[in-house]
């Protein structure tokens, strides 16, 4: 009965946090943004584009070097953010998005990422300005910090914005327990079961399924010896491992993307006729009305690259670079690389399986959107296809896992200074077996809610100090890209402003 209870208000919570008021909060900043930036991620989709990727492949790029054993190159910067948002959203948020949604989904996803793009760029561009060095000389920063820093300084908002900056602190503490470690290692279990302990009975031990506690023991073993040793050892090994898998998924959607290379123009036709209308009606079922399509499009976008959440703030914050602007523009590259080019080979994956009927954009019966990706590739590979994907959402969730540690640890840094940091940590460890046995998912869902909820005080002091943003994005054009002599905005506070103004190139 009390659990009941508890879903059914978690239930009506959710519901107000993410539908009625969170798309419209978020796509409202994107678009504000964007507009305040004159359409930054297009205008200067150039500058962008080489000042991210493409400094990858120039000769002594400062992009993946750093310039202290305190701080984290720009590109692991990168990595250990997409290592956070690379996750299950990506695979099965956007098979679900699909299944209730329909192919027009997709679309909405693209249009959620695009104004995401901007609001990605000013958290980032917020997060640098407002940050500072802890007592070990690490930065810190994160929308607690613009909450407390830049919104607290308006006339009569000292108290807000300290009291929105802890309840985003909080917020994304149990966030990063829930959607950023148990529900993770829950799809990383079920997906390794299935696909390789199939018939492997060990028994239980006071309910608990063996196998499950031994993968559980197995996986916290592995976090523990990464996540203890900080964000340098978090960036080091997300710097190597989420290109790597990123590229070898890519890799397999582009192998089914021309083994089905003659559907292409109906599932792309498919994605724009039903992103405007209702959803075919089939065997007497209710279509799905163009407003579900929308929701289930900007969520799961939302849910896959996380703008507008601010939590990847907390580790772009810890980069090397001096110029806010430029880990912005990283933020650009982080949600169009997750929702334009993963998410998208995802759709296609799934739209051209044969599961999804293109004329009615309905799902064939007996379809489940949790194991869709995995008989795509199943149907095309056989067995090793369903491994495949096993193996990718190990490596995608347990990813996720490792950024979120890091976002947790920050907030709690925040709230309760250094000493909690340990505390935390092996808190949050010992929680990953506790993911590997759970069968609830009340607990995900309860998560889901909290991940909601960081991003309205996020929101509000995104919009609240979209006119700093806009002034050193300005600053930063006027300079860069015109060549322009002006003073460079660095830092909110002069001491840092004066550090990092000496030391730009």
């Amino acid at each position: 009965m009390f659990f009941e209870k508890l879903a059914e208000i978690n239930g009506v919570i959710n519901d107000f946090v993410w539908v009625k008021i969170g798309l419209v909060l978020l796509i409202g900043t994107g678009i504000l943004m964007t507009c305040c930036t004159k359409f930054f991620q297009l205008s200067h989709i150039r500058h962008w584009w080489k000042q991210t990727i493409g400094s990858l492949f120039t000769k002594d790029s400062a992009t993946t070097k750093k310039t202290d054993k305190k701080t984290i190159s720009q590109f692991q910067a990168l990595c250990t953010a997409l290592a956070a948002t690379i996750g299950t959203g990506n695979i099965a948020g956007v098979s679900a998005a699909i299944v209730i949604g329909g192919p027009g989904a997709v679309f909405w996803m693209w249009i959620a990422a695009f104004f995401g793009m901007m609001t990605n760029f000013s958290e980032n561009v917020l997060g640098i300005y407002f940050r500072r060095r802890n007592r070990d000389g690490e930065w810190s920063g994160g929308p607690m910090y613009y909450l407390k820093d830049g919104l607290g300084r308006y006339r009569h908002c000292g108290k807000i914005g300290s009291v929105l900056g802890a309840l985003f602190a909080v917020f994304a503490i149990f966030a990063s327990f829930g959607i950023g470690n148990m529900g993770q290692i829950n799809k990383i279990t079920l997906n390794l079961q299935s696909a390789f302990f199939k018939n492997v009975s060990l028994g239980t031990v006071g309910g608990i399924n063996v196998v499950n506690l031994l993968i559980g023991v197995a996986l916290m073993i592995v976090a523990g010896l990464i996540i203890i040793g900080g964000l340098q050892r978090i960036a080091a090994f997300a710097e190597r491992i989420v290109p790597f898998m990123a590229v070898v998924y890519c890799i397999g959607c582009i192998f089914l993307f021309f083994k089905h290379i003659g559907s292409v123009g109906a599932i792309f036709a498919s994605i724009f006729r039903f992103a405007f209308g209702i959803k075919a009606v089939a065997g007497g079922a209710a279509g799905v009305m163009i407003s579900q399509v929308i929701t289930q499009g900007c969520k799961r976008g939302v849910f896959s690259n996380e703008a507008g959440l601010g939590s990847s703030v907390m580790v772009h914050s810890s980069s090397n670079v001096k110029e806010p602007v430029m880990q912005g523009m990283w933020g650009i590259f982080e949600v169009f690389f997750d929702t334009f080019v993963v998410c998208t080979m995802t759709a296609i994956v799934v739209l051209s399986s044969g599961f999804i009927n293109l004329e009615t954009g309905l799902a064939v019966e007996g379809v489940s959107d949790a194991t869709l990706v995995s008989q795509a590739f199943g149907s095309a590979f056989g067995p090793l296809g369903e491994i495949f994907v096993a193996i990718a959402m190990l490596l995608f969730a347990f990813t996720t896992v490792l950024g979120w540690s890091q976002y947790g640890t920050k907030a709690v840094e925040y709230l309760f200074g250094h000493k909690g940091v340990r505390i935390y940590k092996v808190i949050f460890v010992v929680m990953i077996i506790s993911g590997a046995v759970m069968t609830s998912s009340l607990a995900w869902d309860i998560s889901d809610t909290f991940n909601g909820l960081m991003m309205i005080p996020n929101l509000i002091g995104v919009i609240a100090l979209f006119p700093l943003v806009t002034k050193i994005t300005n600053n930063y054009v006027n300079r860069k890209i015109r060549g322009g002599d002006e003073e460079p905005v660095l830092s909110y506070d002069p001491a840092i402003q004066d550090e990092l103004k000496a030391t730009l190139d």
